[in-house]
């Protein structure tokens, strides 16, 4: 049945939807020990949405212009935006800190473990075994697109953040081998794990909306696959073919530097065992999670809490480091050979894990302050059709606070009564919306973004060249993604 003509129907203010979980500072959540009482926005939408302007064009200013260090510019504009949203003064630290918080809670430990995986796949040659072997299968010609299908597969069930840190060794050692930008090599990764990470069950955002929106998970995962492909080569590895002429962006030597000894490179099956070692583990939680929900498994069962316990991302990845450093260094380097590279690898990322983490900050604060809300809720009695409508609330809170994880969930618990008051939606029609919500949690990723900065830093772009490469790819990738779901809508 098509979408297009359900619009969506205005609630009076009492019975607007709420989404699932309070924004920091506008609902009860602790901070340090200590509840923070919800209290409500100072401004209604037009004033804050002044504010919200005005904060990311000084945070631009002071980074581009004044030269000012992102992390404290980033901080500096979060503090001034909760001035101007008359958060209670002592909300505004609690309130900073959980934004800073929350982001390097699910950051902090990827980067870290990823980054010592990435640095001994680097030194011990393990990186430039497997890139010659994607290379010799696919031909030096379509070295990107080999490396881009490898992230698609990678990143099925592996986040964003883990996979993209485990597999830039891989791509620079590509990049350092066969020359050009290193955004040609770089930007098909990046966008295969954005696509799944924001298309695809197992992932959190289409997870949760999938249930918020009462689509069934496996259809989801089959329209989201199908539409994620398609999406992929056009809006990440052709735009890549294309900026990767235009921007000619050098290897970064400061992160995951060269300098690798690969007179005794492990092989190739040792190589991609310590790849697939995470993604198995993260697959296996994920896939015992799920058969617990429908009572294939009893979830109660000891060895179903160790699996999904050990298939958590952080210690999937804190097995595989650990995996690492045995099988890698076995043979090759000392103990205290292996300290010293894992310690190098971490000392160049603190910069990027304060910068990513101060992101969270400044999306916490324009959540707090109450914009992503007064967006959202303006555009419910706009009367577009419901799909249009999921793909316009998710985009204005993905531009409001930077969040696609929170915009995406957000946004289906505000369009979900009205999904459900609307007779007639086959499961396909269901599973097309969920994806229209993640299509507009995905496009302009800009200066509130964590993985704004996150990839900015790793690649060593100034804050201009990730907004015309990076946000232009993520916009590309949520615009295609929901033109294939509405054609789909409308013809299914």
């Amino acid at each position: 049945m098509p979408l297009g003509p359900a619009p969506l129907p205005v609630y009076p203010p009492t019975h607007r939807p709420a989404p699932p979980h309070p924004p920091a500072g506008r609902g009860a959540h602790h901070s340090g020990g200590n509840l923070v009482e919800a209290i409500e926005p100072a401004y209604g939408t037009g004033p804050l949405l002044l504010i919200a302007v005005g904060a990311v064009a000084a945070l631009l200013f002071l980074v581009m212009k004044v030269r000012l260090h992102a992390f404290v510019s980033l901080t500096l504009v979060s503090l001034l935006v909760a001035v101007a949203t008359r958060i209670p003064a002592d909300e505004i630290v609690p309130t900073l800190l959980d934004g800073f918080g929350d982001t390097l809670a699910s950051v902090a430990l990827l980067v870290g473990l990823g980054v010592m995986i990435g640095r001994l796949m680097e030194v011990t040659g393990g990186a430039a075994v497997l890139a010659n072997t994607l290379i010799r299968a696919f031909g030096e010609q379509r070295a990107p697109l080999a490396l881009g299908v490898a992230s698609l597969l990678f990143g099925f069930p592996i986040f964003f953040d883990a996979g993209l840190i485990v597999m830039l060794p891989i791509v620079f050692s590509v990049a350092r081998r066969l020359g050009g930008s290193v955004l040609l090599y770089a930007l098909p990764v990046a966008g295969a794990f954005a696509v799944m990470h924001a298309f695809v069950p197992p992932h959190p955002g289409p997870v949760a909306a999938t249930g918020l929106i009462g689509a069934d998970m496996g259809a989801t995962l089959v329209v989201g696959l199908l539409l994620a492909l398609p999406t992929w080569y056009l809006a990440s590895y052709l735009f890549a073919l294309f900026t990767g002429r235009r921007f000619q962006l050098p290897v970064p030597d400061d992160v995951l530097g060269d300098g690798a000894d690969h007179d005794d490179a492990p092989r190739l099956s040792t190589v991609l065992a310590i790849l697939l070692l995470p993604m198995l583990l993260i697959f296996g939680n994920t896939g015992l999670t799920t058969l617990s929900t429908i009572g294939a498994v009893d979830g109660d069962a000891a060895w179903v809490r160790v699996l999904v316990l050990l298939g958590q991302t952080p210690v999937a990845l804190l097995i595989t480091a650990v995996t690492a450093m045995v099988v890698l260094g076995r043979g090759r380097h000392p103990r205290e050979r292996v300290e010293q590279i894992s310690n190098e690898a971490l000392g160049p990322v603190c910069s990027i894990i304060l910068i990513t983490g101060a992101g969270g900050m400044f999306g916490g604060v324009l959540r707090a302050g109450g914009i992503g809300e007064a967006l959202a809720h303006s555009l419910e009695s706009t009367g577009l059709p419901i799909i249009v409508a999921a793909f316009a609330v998710a985009t204005a809170l993905r531009v409001a606070q930077g969040s696609a994880t929170v915009a995406l969930t957000t946004t289906a618990a505000l369009i979900a009564p009205t999904v459900q008051a609307t007779g007639g939606l086959s499961t396909i029609d269901l599973s097309l919306i969920v994806i229209a919500v993640a299509c507009g949690s995905t496009v302009l990723s800009h200066v509130n973004d964590s993985g704004f900065w996150l990839v900015g830093r790793f690649l060593g772009m100034d804050v201009r060249t990730t907004l015309r490469t990076w946000t232009v790819m993520e916009t590309l990738i949520g615009v295609i993604g929901f033109g294939f779901a509405y054609l789909l809508s409308l013809v299914l």
